[in-house]
This record gives structure tokens, C-alpha cells and sequence, in this order.
């Protein structure tokens, strides 16, 4: 399963698709009716077959389609959307007779803002003006309780707040919401975040288990947090400039009780040989 910057967001929404309307209420305040549901994401049933958007979702009015939306996963502006995405609006129109909008899913503000610039589709006041969104525009999700209903939504806005006023509440409420997914949801989403958040909230995140009142309870937490623990041992021994055979490297990492790696990384602060770190 991919775990790139484009893909996740996608993951999410097919994860769970009522993600979808909560960004839209939240941020756009715009309400759609009806039971959200994936649909086929392909339009192989037209010309060109070529055609396929990143995700769709679907909003079930009376047992039959009320209403899609389009999910686009847009790092940076890319010219040739502007003609594809009113064609994937015009097929799912198409093909389900309903209303159709595009929701495009963008890193930061820079390229949300270059994203939502206004198609012009030639035809006198038919202008296309895509909804963009970034984590900046979602707000922060401080309440254990609420980031578990929703983990998507907290993953996706604790980025943007991880360094703000509100820290430490996002952090322990997104890392509480990703310890209560099941499978590889967890660990893909827990990756996810650690490649967006600033050094500063990566710490805080791992240091949420000594946090008072909440301890890690799903295996991969504990491993990624014995993970940091075994780089701060590597990194010491690094920086002090003291040779690390492969051997003792792959002691270090393949370690996975967090106390004994506390206890090297006290040592790797005194100790002279590399391989005294176990003695």
C-alpha cells in the first residue's frame, strides 16, 4: 500500500467516506444530504476510456444518487487538471443524473490557492472554481472523543496545529485516535503524519506516552516509539564521533524494549567504545 503524500489523503477518503461531507461542512459550510458511499472512481464505460479521477464519493438520496463529489489529491498546480476535472464532474453527472462537485485535497496554502483559480469553460457564466482545502483550513481537534470518531479528519488537521497555541491537546488527541485503528490503518497513518509534523511535534508525539493518563496500547506505537529511541542511541554515538560496527547497529535496531533503550542512550553519552554500550 502506497504511502505517499498523494495517496494517503485518497486513503482516508476511502477509508472513510464520510470524511468527505465533514470537510465540506466544516470548512466550506455546505451541506449534502444522504448517506455518503465510494463509488467507481473509472469512467471506462465512455469516451476517452482513459479518464479516472482519485476518488469519488457518492451521496444516496431515496436509495439512489443525490449527489457526487470528486476527490482530487493535488500536491502542486498541474495545467492539464483544468480540463480534466470539469470532464470528471460532466461524466459522474453523467452517468448518476445528479448534481456534481469537486473537492481538491492540497498540502498547504500555496497550492490550495493555486488550485481553486477559476476554469473558465468558454460557455457565457459557466466557470468552474474547484474547492480547495489544506490542513490550515480544518480545525484543530483537541478532544480525544472526537479525533476517535474521526481519525482522518484529526490526521489530516494536526499538522497545521501541532506547533500552535493548542500542541499538546492535538497531539495526544490524534496519537489516542490512531492507537484505536486496527490492521495497517494505524501504522500507514501514524507514517503519514511523523513525514508532515515539524521536529519539535514529532518529540511531543513520542513523548505522549509519558504523558499522565494515557499509555500506547497498540504494537505498532510501541514499535515506532522504540524506533526514535534506537536513531537517539545511533545519533549519539554519531555525533560524539565514536565508531559503530554493523553488528551493534543491528543490536541497537533490532531492540524493541524501550527501557533498555533509555538505558543506552545514558550510556552512549559516557561510554568511549561503541561496544560498551552493552556492558
Amino acid at each position: 500500500m502506497s504511502t505517499s503524500a498523494h495517496e494517503l489523503p485518497l486513503e482516508m477518503v476511502r477509508n472513510r467516506p464520510q470524511l468527505v461531507p465533514t470537510i465540506l461542512r466544516t470548512v466550506f459550510d455546505l451541506d449534502i444530504l444522504g448517506e455518503a458511499r465510494l463509488a467507481s472512481e473509472s469512467f471506462a464505460g465512455f469516451n476517452p476510456p482513459e479518464l479516472r479521477c482519485d476518488a469519488t464519493v457518492l451521496f444516496d438520496d431515496d436509495e439512489k444518487p443525490g449527489h457526487g463529489v470528486v476527490v482530487e489529491s493535488q500536491q502542486r498546480l498541474d495545467e492539464n487538471k483544468s480540463f480534466s476535472w470539469p470532464a470528471y464532474l460532466a461524466l459522474l453527472r453523467l452517468r448518476h443524473k445528479c448534481g456534481t462537485t469537486l473537492l481538491v485535497l492540497c498540502p498547504d496554502e500555496n497550492s490550495a490557492r493555486r488550485c481553486a483559480a477559476p476554469i473558465d469553460m468558454g460557455h457565457p457564466k459557466w466557470v468552474l472554481e474547484p474547492l480547495t482545502v489544506h490542513p490550515g483550513m480544518l480545525p484543530p481537534i483537541t478532544d480525544p472523543a472526537e479525533a476517535a470518531r474521526m481519525p482522518e479528519l484529526a490526521v489530516l488537521s494536526a499538522p497545521a496545529h501541532a506547533d500552535g497555541p493548542h500542541a499538546s491537546a492535538v497531539v495526544s488527541a490524534v496519537a489516542a485516535a490512531i492507537d484505536t485503528l486496527t490492521g495497517d490503518t494505524g501504522p500507514l497513518y501514524h507514517d503519514y503524519l511523523r513525514t508532515l509534523l515539524s521536529d519539535a511535534a514529532r518529540k511531543l508525539l513520542e513523548d505522549t506516552v509519558k504523558t499522565a493518563g494515557y499509555e500506547w496500547q497498540s504494537d505498532f506505537a510501541k514499535t515506532h516509539i522504540a524506533e526514535g529511541e534506537a536513531d537517539a542511541v545511533l545519533s549519539v554515538l554519531e555525533t560524539r564521533g565514536i565508531p559503530v560496527s554493523n553488528d551493534i547497529r543491528d543490536k541497537v535496531v533490532d531492540c524493541t524494549d524501550i527501557d533498555q533503550l533509555k538505558r543506552w542512550v545514558r550510556r552512549a553519552v559516557v561510554i568511549d567504545h561503541a561496544e560498551q554500550l552493552f556492558d
